[in-house]
């Protein structure tokens, strides 16, 4: 079976969604520990929005294609194996550590592939791309 090849989605739509899910994590984090401990010197805010945005994504890419950013953004998470189900808890953590690490994102290939795609097998791409490779392989 020959690997699909798919157009994966620019870097401005998944800085956007990034931040998309920077933004809801902080948001979750001072729900739960209030803004004045978020706002404090030294506070461990950080770590937990951190903590909260690779769990998010993890969880959500795993469960729907796509971190709460990505949904919003209109972009999804495949496999590049051409295959339709969607990526397995392990690997849609490991993908997100690896993003959380920040330099994987920033090693990338001609195709637009980050490293944290090359060891998780994924691509990320557009809904419009999602959708057509979907109908390719539901028919």
């Amino acid at each position: 079976m020959s690997v699909p090849v798919v157009e994966t989605a620019s870097w401005a739509r998944r800085a956007g969604a990034l931040l998309v899910d920077w933004f809801a994590s902080t948001l979750v984090v001072i729900a739960f520990i209030g803004l004045g401990e978020y706002a404090e010197t030294g506070s461990r805010a950080s770590a937990l929005v951190l903590g909260v945005y690779v769990v998010e994504s993890a969880l959500l890419t795993w469960l729907v294609g796509g971190s709460f950013g990505k949904i919003a953004t209109r972009l999804r998470v495949v496999r590049t194996d051409g295959a339709p189900r969607p990526l397995d808890p392990l690997r849609a953590l490991l993908r997100q550590v690896m993003i959380a690490l920040v330099i994987p994102p920033l090693v990338y290939r001609p195709d637009g592939r980050g490293l944290h795609d090359l060891v998780a097998g994924t691509s990320t791409v557009t809904l419009q791309t999602y959708r057509a490779l979907r109908g390719r392989i539901e028919t």
